[in-house]
Parts: structure tokens; C-alpha cells; sequence
């Protein structure tokens, strides 16, 4: 019976520890009629598998969306000073997440359902917590083909919303 609470008691421990690793990054829309409203966060977390972003947002357009990492902590001014997509190696390259190879920034497609919600976590197989910090999250108006053909970029047009990932 001791032994059963000291595992539970650890298992809670263990538990709590995890929920403090996650890291929340608060959503904003950059562009339209309502630019400046909070759409909701992103959790993200650590796996053993790459960086788990999950979404918790709500008021987006239906569809499939570009979500990439941003150079820099900005989202003012609809997100002009977040600089490029993340690309630390400069590859110069629009290869998408799951390749060995371009941008370190480019992440998987963000999928809002038909009443504006996105709620599916997303995976970034290349990336840590540590390596987002400081930076900026976008999501795009369109999708992203993960080419720089035949639009550079993936062709995901303007930024939608943004988040500022916090440094701690």
C-alpha cells in the first residue's frame, strides 16, 4: 500500500513537472477588420518526436493555412518587423517541415475547421521549445505548397495572426 501511494504520488509529481514545461504563446490577428483581437494560443511542448504545437484558437477563416516560424518577436504593424521565415542555416529554401533540408521555420499546415476553430496539434519533427524562444509565430491567409514554385514563399499570402513566443 506504501508503495502504491509513493508511485502515485510520484506519477503526480511527474505530472505536474510536464505541465510546467509547456509553454503558452498568446494569438493575435494582424491583418483585417478585427487586427489586434486575441484569437486564442498555442501550447507548446517539447516530445520526443519534435516541437507540439497545439492550437487552441478560434474566429480564422475555414481551410488549411501556412503557419511558419518568424526571425524576430514582432507582431505590430501586421507583423512587419517579424522578418523572414526562421531559416538559422540559410538555405534559402522553401522545403517544408518534415525534409532535412531549407528553412528551420517552415512549419506543418494549420487546419481550422468550418466554425473558424483550429484545435489539431501540430508537429515540427526539427525543432525544440529552446530553439522557438524569442520568436515569432504567423499564421498565413493561404496554404503552403512547401515550394518556392511556382510563388516563393509556398504562396501563402499575408499574414493572418501572429504570436510573440516568449524568451523563458
Amino acid at each position: 500500500m506504501r508503495l502504491m501511494r509513493l508511485l502515485t504520488v510520484l506519477w503526480l509529481m511527474l505530472g505536474v513537472s510536464v505541465a510546467y514545461a509547456s509553454l503558452r504563446i498568446p494569438m493575435v490577428l494582424v491583418n483585417g477588420p478585427h487586427a489586434g483581437d486575441e484569437i486564442g494560443v498555442f501550447w507548446a511542448d517539447d516530445t520526443i518526436y519534435g516541437l507540439l504545437l497545439t492550437p487552441h484558437l478560434h474566429g480564422l477563416p475555414p481551410g488549411v493555412h501556412g503557419f511558419q516560424v518568424y526571425e524576430c518577436p514582432f507582431c505590430q504593424h501586421h507583423a512587419a518587423g517579424a522578418g523572414g521565415h526562421w531559416d538559422p542555416r540559410k538555405t534559402d529554401e522553401h522545403h517544408g517541415p518534415y525534409l532535412g533540408s531549407g528553412h528551420l521555420g517552415d512549419l506543418p499546415v494549420l487546419v481550422v475547421n468550418a466554425k473558424g476553430r483550429a484545435m489539431l496539434p501540430v508537429l515540427a519533427p526539427r525543432l525544440t521549445l529552446d530553439q522557438i524562444k524569442g520568436r515569432a509565430l504567423i499564421i498565413h491567409v493561404q496554404e503552403d505548397n512547401y515550394s518556392d514554385s511556382p510563388v516563393d514563399g509556398g504562396g501563402e499570402g499575408a499574414k493572418l495572426a501572429c504570436g510573440v513566443v516568449p524568451n523563458h
